[in-house]
């Protein structure tokens, strides 16, 4: 954990944890009459690296792959029931949303989140591109530090539904009153 501590940011209250992270953003010719190329994310680096954004990292035949920019990855004391599913499944993610914009490569990097949950708003359109990423090793243990630290297991609670009105549906006449079957 001590090569990501020097990144750590903590809003005082402690309830609240930031961590930069480089994204790796890879762009792949693709075989397709309306675009000749698509972008994903594949990566995340904690950190913020001294390399400006879209530098080129590595190429090869059909793929480039590029710092596309830093995010901060955001923990809430509120929230840590998402972080521990997301440590605690088989593939610990970080989900990356890159959002189209007018710039040369046609999309930034818009954010990086531990929690499911944050992501389904960025679902919905077309104007975002998500990805899951492996969870680096460091973050994980950020994360898990975080977790360990605020979360509150809550007893899940069954609400109580009111009793049914059968009546509360049925037709009613201008007047106000319920409908008989036979009225008109």
């Amino acid at each position: 954990m001590t090569e990501i501590a020097a990144h750590r940011l903590v809003v005082p209250d402690g309830k609240v944890a930031r961590l930069p992270v480089a994204v790796l953003v890879e762009r792949r010719k693709i075989d397709n009459p309306w675009v000749d190329h698509s972008y994903a994310a594949v990566d995340v680096l904690p950190g913020v690296p001294a390399a400006a954004p879209w530098t080129e990292v590595a190429a090869g035949p059909g793929w480039t792959r590029y710092h596309a920019g830093t995010a901060n990855i955001e923990l809430f004391a509120n929230e840590t029931d998402n972080y521990k599913h997301n440590i605690e499944s088989p593939a610990p993610s970080v989900w990356v949303v890159l959002r189209a914009d007018d710039g040369p490569h046609g999309r930034q990097v818009h954010l990086a989140t531990v929690n499911a949950g944050e992501i389904e708003a960025h679902v919905v359109g077309e104007v975002d591109t998500i990805a899951a990423v492996p969870m680096p090793g460091a973050v994980l243990d950020w994360v898990a530090d975080f977790v360990a630290r605020h979360h509150v297991e809550r007893a899940f609670k069954k609400r109580k539904r009111d009793a049914a009105d059968p009546e509360s549906l049925a037709a009613r006449r201008p007047d106000g009153g319920r409908r008989r079957h036979g009225d008109g």
